[in-house]
């Protein structure tokens, strides 16, 4: 169902892809929207239990296109590194493919709230202020990964 790469000698270990969804804090959450255009909204996320996690609004397109068509791609990307006296930057990405759905169960919710503020915020007492102050307004979503490529691109 989903394409090999076809540059095999650039693909990424399994490993390292999830290193790069571990450590890497955003990526661009690509949906089906309206009129079935493509819907790419940048996105933070957290990386729990082989499954990548984010937050939004009750309402809007992204809700909306979650809701209306339940599969997406998220893409990462590292800040990559440049070699002095060259124009380009050497990068890994990782593509992720799979069913998104967003999460109804309070408990889940607020677990997985949790692990996404505990990446970003400075304590966990942060984290859990914040998520008692916007639980009330936040979807979370879940995207199952179906499939998963990574790639180190080297221009040359």
């Amino acid at each position: 169902m989903f394409r090999e790469m076809r540059r095999k000698k650039q693909e990424l270990s399994h490993d390292e892809c999830i290193d790069i969804l571990i450590n890497e804090p955003r990526g661009v959450l690509a949906l089906l929207g309206d009129e079935k255009y493509p819907y790419a909204v940048p996105m933070s996320h957290v990386y729990v239990d082989g499954k990548i996690y984010f937050h939004g609004a009750k309402t809007g397109h992204k809700r909306d296109a979650v809701t209306n068509y339940g599969k997406a791609s998220y893409c990462v990307i590292d800040n990559g590194v440049r070699n002095e006296g060259e124009w380009w930057y050497t990068f890994k990405s990782v593509i992720a493919f799979g069913k998104i759905r967003t999460i109804e169960n309070d408990g889940e919710k607020r677990e997985k709230l949790t692990h996404l503020g505990n990446k970003f915020f400075p304590s966990p007492e942060d984290t859990e202020n914040e998520i008692n102050r916007l639980i009330n307004k936040t979807e979370v979503y879940e995207l199952a990964i179906e499939h998963m490529s990574g790639k180190i691109t080297v221009e040359k």
